[in-house]
């Protein structure tokens, strides 16, 4: 197509299309890397070593496969790592401590997928070690560790790709371009369902199971006895290790709305419950957010409604999430589309090319832009300075719940304004011999 527009012709043959696939009302289509484009001989095949292998590890390693090969596993937990070999081959050789992996010199990718209170020191130490990242979201457990992190990328010129692959679907780039040139007036405000935290416990103190090293898996958090719902998935409903919603589902879906507004917060209030259970999910069980941006634009986050992100404006409303994208003003594509040369938000390789359709997979699509950025030294899509402010948007929205109060924040110098109670919450102390940075 040499026209700069795409036609209603166009339009509405891909809309045809998607629906088959089982898609709704998209405008264009990111696409896989093209199979050209792609290694294809052994020689230009990456060497590839994965850390942290519980499911989203395991997921991610397997995107990976696509642009190299896993040569090494890592995990804390023995028998994890094993169904991970098998599941790549067979013949990658296992670690339990990440650094010794680090070491190899013929390694060259790093994919990490353990949970949230281990991103920081991998992410660095691998950076120091020489290697390109892609890490799973968030990209932090506080935002001091964000700060450490976009430094040292800074210092080694690598290339990290934080796994927000969110920004590389097509509904979502579609809402906030159509947000960015004002398909929908001047933005208003954002409203964002994350869906509820877990509850549960008192949950069993046993002795750690053989194959897991318990020690290594808390890493830089306290130490304490095992309790089964600690580790793997369910370390997310803990604050030792993660956020909660406002870190997992937030780290998706706030990071889409903060980059829609295109600016970041400068006040924040919360109010939560949290439980009071002994041995239990300490997460909070009834949580709501509410940030102010500059030029009056405010971004609510609730735990109650249809999960995904309504952006409102002077003139109109957009609706998105991982199933849809809907709205007049989507609807008004058909008729007048977006100018494909005035966008304004990141346009880089493969997701730009045309798409087959049946072929829609945006964690490959986020993945072939890691490494078409490893390849051209280009900055990825979910790069560590927009998903440290994304993640840092998520933790002091949890901050401000836990404290009760609205909080002022400077952006810039990345702090509260005069609240030294708050201050004190941007980071966590660390156990020794687990320290990041």
């Amino acid at each position: 197509m040499t026209d700069s527009r795409l036609s209603r012709r166009a339009f509405l043959q891909g809309c045809s299309a998607a629906a088959t696939a089982g898609v709704l009302t998209p405008y264009f289509f990111t696409a896989n890397a093209a199979e050209q484009d792609l290694p294809q001989a052994a020689s230009d095949r990456f060497r590839i070593g994965a850390i942290g292998m519980r499911y989203q590890g395991s997921v991610v390693a397997e995107k990976a496969v696509a642009h190299g090969d896993i040569v090494a596993i890592c995990d804390v937990d023995r028998e994890i790592a094993e169904k991970a070999r098998e599941q790549f081959g067979g013949k990658a050789e296992l670690y339990e401590d990440y650094r010794k992996l680090l070491d190899r010199k013929d390694i060259e990718i790093i994919t990490i997928g353990s949970p949230d209170h281990w991103h920081a020191a991998m992410v660095i130490d691998a950076c120091r070690a020489g290697k390109d990242v892609y890490v799973e979201k968030p990209l932090t457990l506080t935002v001091e560790e964000g700060q450490q992190i976009a430094q040292v990328v800074r210092e080694t010129g690598r290339v990290v790709q934080v796994g927000s692959w969110q920004r590389s679907d097509h509904r979502f780039r579609l809402a906030v371009e159509m947000v960015r040139q004002g398909r929908i007036g001047d933005l208003q405000r954002v409203d964002i369902v994350l869906g509820k935290n877990v509850t549960g416990g008192p949950f069993e103190v046993k002795d750690p199971p053989p194959h897991l090293n318990w020690d290594l898996w808390q890493g830089q958090t306290p130490a304490v006895p095992y309790i089964q719902e600690r580790c793997h998935y369910t370390f997310r409903w803990w604050y030792e290790y993660s956020g909660g919603q406002m870190t997992d589902w937030g780290a998706h879906h706030l990071d889409i709305g903060q980059w829609a507004i295109n600016a970041q917060p400068i006040e924040v209030r919360g109010q939560a419950k949290y439980p009071d259970v002994p041995n239990g999910y300490n997460v909070a069980i009834d949580y709501y957010a509410e940030y102010q941006y500059p030029g009056g634009v405010i971004m609510t986050v609730a735990d109650n409604g249809r999960n995904g992100i309504m952006f409102t404006g002077t003139t109109g409303r957009i609706f998105v999430n991982r199933g849809s994208i809907e709205g007049k003003p989507v609807e008004d594509l058909a008729d007048q589309s977006l100018e494909r040369d005035a966008f304004r938000i990141y346009a880089h390789d493969n997701l730009d090319r045309p798409a087959r359709m049946g072929k829609l997979d945006s964690i490959v699509n986020h993945m072939g832009n890691f490494f078409d950025c490893v390849k051209t030294r280009n900055t990825p899509i979910s790069d560590v300075v927009s998903q440290h402010q994304s993640a840092t948007t998520c933790h002091i929205g949890n901050i401000a719940m836990r404290l009760g109060r609205p909080l002022k924040w400077d952006a810039q110098a990345e702090h509260f304004v005069d609240d030294e109670a708050a201050n004190a919450l941007l980071r966590r102390e660390q156990r020794d011999g687990y320290q990041a940075g």
